[in-house]
């Protein structure tokens, strides 16, 4: 076997400018985005004890199906990487009544266009199930129908948020758009506790119609009207509507596998009977924890500043400042890819409760341990695409995951005929892996000798998970078994749940801290005394 090739040199750092604006505003959507997952499992937590894991849970996740794809076609989960460039553009050239000009033209475009496509997919829907849900009976349709169409309208408030978000962010002020999401999930949360006993998933659904108004478009319009801002009612093609749409277009009509990844395991897991798409929602949430405070909080961050530094013509910086951003987010998400995967069952356990069966939670732990065998590509695809995104560049990234959603597709399909929830979730961990490979491999190609050195970096983080995980493996048997939730008491369930857990999860962790101490990575020193800072500031910490 040969030789590692020699620890990395740490990276030339960024300008000190640049860097404190990426510490700052990583710090405040770190933690936004922690506070978001947690109040996150809270609302899986209630919707895990007042739907369970059945029939109900399964209409109400996939309610969601359509109105993402609203969504999706219009761009909206990209607008801050869209519109960013073009107003900080004016921005930079002093001029506001330009910047708010733009914004005005293109909100008022894509106001119009949701509002007549929201309309038409409203009457479509009862077509549309079929579609989505191919193994629901009439009643399940029914109700899938009805609970589309209180979420569909949300996402003209979600579309518009999202523009007055990169509004703010674009004059890095990141405060209200990262506190949009709390609002939003919590207002779920409310309604589920205090109308989900009488009213069920309908009380959830109208809960994110709510927390999408108040959230994702009330907070940063406050922030936008403090900023000054000027929304005309304008409605004309100028050059701003076209780069728009034109950075937009592939985002609208591609594919994604990031997108797409969630409707496949949702039509498929419909034709693996009830209970099966819950099964993965849930999992797939679980993950999403660490993939959002690690991967996504990294990403916004770093986007600003990264558009910044190759406007300003300083590309080999940029590369190195997304590279090493990169590795320092990976050291994070492969700790978290190995708590996860030992002790997913009982974190199941702990999270959604005596609603859901035994046999479930097992289900769940599996789908999530096998699932989260992809966390890091789920969490570096945040930060690793906005490097083309950067550049202005949206169409390759989505070129590559359409591509591989048609050749991966039959992949799901055999998982879903051969493994169930566990072969589906096996091919997605598959799938968001190739894809993150192809863009490192694709976006190391746009910037010619400059070093990002992944090489030493997974050659020494790769055996390290592996070694944690296994070791987890290996001691779980040797712990109390964990038992069935039975009658009224549940609290040693509980119990014993949380010390499997921490007892798993603190096993396979130290497991790979010490072997990446042995390794020589050196990003676990940087990691460590990022986190030192801020958890001991003004306490002498260097």
């Amino acid at each position: 076997m040969p030789p590692l090739e020699p620890p990395a040199p740490p990276p030339t750092p960024p300008p000190a400018d640049s860097g404190r604006r990426i510490g700052i505003a990583a710090a405040i959507w770190a933690a936004s985005i922690f506070l978001s997952r947690i109040i996150g499992l809270v609302r899986e937590a209630v919707i895990g004890r007042i739907l369970g894991g059945g029939s109900a849970a399964d209409v109400y996740w996939t309610a969601f199906v359509v109105p993402d794809f609203l969504n999706y076609l219009l761009a909206g989960g990209a607008l801050s990487i869209v519109f960013i460039p073009i107003f900080g553009g004016y921005l930079a050239r002093d001029d506001e009544e330009g910047a708010w000009q733009a914004f005005s033209v293109i909100a008022n475009a894509l106001v119009l266009a949701l509002g007549l496509i929201t309309i038409g997919l409203w009457f479509a829907l009862p077509w549309l199930v079929p579609v989505v849900a191919p193994g629901f009976d009439a009643k399940e349709a029914a109700d899938l129908v009805a609970l589309s169409r209180i979420i569909l309208p949300a996402q003209i408030f979600h579309l518009v948020g999202g523009l007055l978000s990169a509004a703010l962010q674009a004059r890095d002020r990141h405060a209200l758009p990262a506190l949009a999401p709390l609002l939003y999930t919590g207002s779920i949360v409310v309604a589920g506790l205090l109308l989900g006993p009488s009213l069920g998933a309908w009380a959830f659904a109208w809960g994110v119609l709510a927390g999408s108004i108040v959230g994702p478009f009330g907070l940063p319009l406050i922030g936008c009207l403090r900023m000054g801002m000027r929304w005309t009612p304008v409605l004309r093609w100028n050059d701003d509507l076209e780069a728009y749409l034109w950075r937009s277009l592939p985002i609208m009509f591609g594919w994604s596998i990031v997108v797409v990844d969630d409707w496949i395991l949702r039509r498929e897991g419909s034709l693996l009977g009830p209970g099966a798409i819950s099964t993965l929602q849930y999992a797939k949430t679980l993950m999403k924890v660490p993939m959002g405070v690690f991967g996504l909080a990294t990403g916004v961050a770093a986007f600003p500043t990264l558009t910044r530094l190759l406007h300003q013509g300083h590309r080999d910086e940029a590369y190195r400042t997304l590279a090493g951003a990169t590795r320092r987010m990976l050291v994070l998400a492969f700790a978290a890819q190995v708590g996860v995967t030992v002790a997913g069952t009982e974190i199941a356990t702990v999270v959604y409760g005596p609603k859901l069966p035994a046999s479930q939670h097992q289900a769940i732990g599996t789908a999530l341990g096998v699932m989260s065998l992809g966390l890091w590509a789920w969490a570096a695809q945040t930060v690793v695409a906005r490097g083309f995104y950067a550049m202005g560049n949206t169409w390759l990234p989505t070129i590559v995951g359409t591509v591989l959603v048609v050749v991966a597709y039959p992949v799901y399909v055999l998982g879903r005929i051969h493994g169930g929830t566990t072969g589906l979730a096996a091919a997605s961990a598959t799938a968001i892996t190739t894809y993150v490979v192809v863009l490192m491999v694709l976006l190391r190609r746009q910037f010619p000798g400059v070093k990002d050195h992944y090489g030493g970096f997974f050659a020494r983080t790769v055996p390290a998970v592996a070694l944690g995980i296994a070791v987890g493996w290996v001691l779980s048997p040797w712990l109390p078994d964990l038992p069935a939730f039975e009658g009224s008491e549940h609290l040693g369930v509980y119990l014993i749940a949380v010390e499997r857990a921490a007892a798993l999860a603190t096993t396979g962790l130290a497991v790979y801290v010490g072997t990446t101490l042995l390794l020589g990575v050196h990003e676990v020193h940087e990691v460590g005394r990022m986190l030192a800072r801020r958890l001991f500031r003004g306490r002498g910490v260097p």
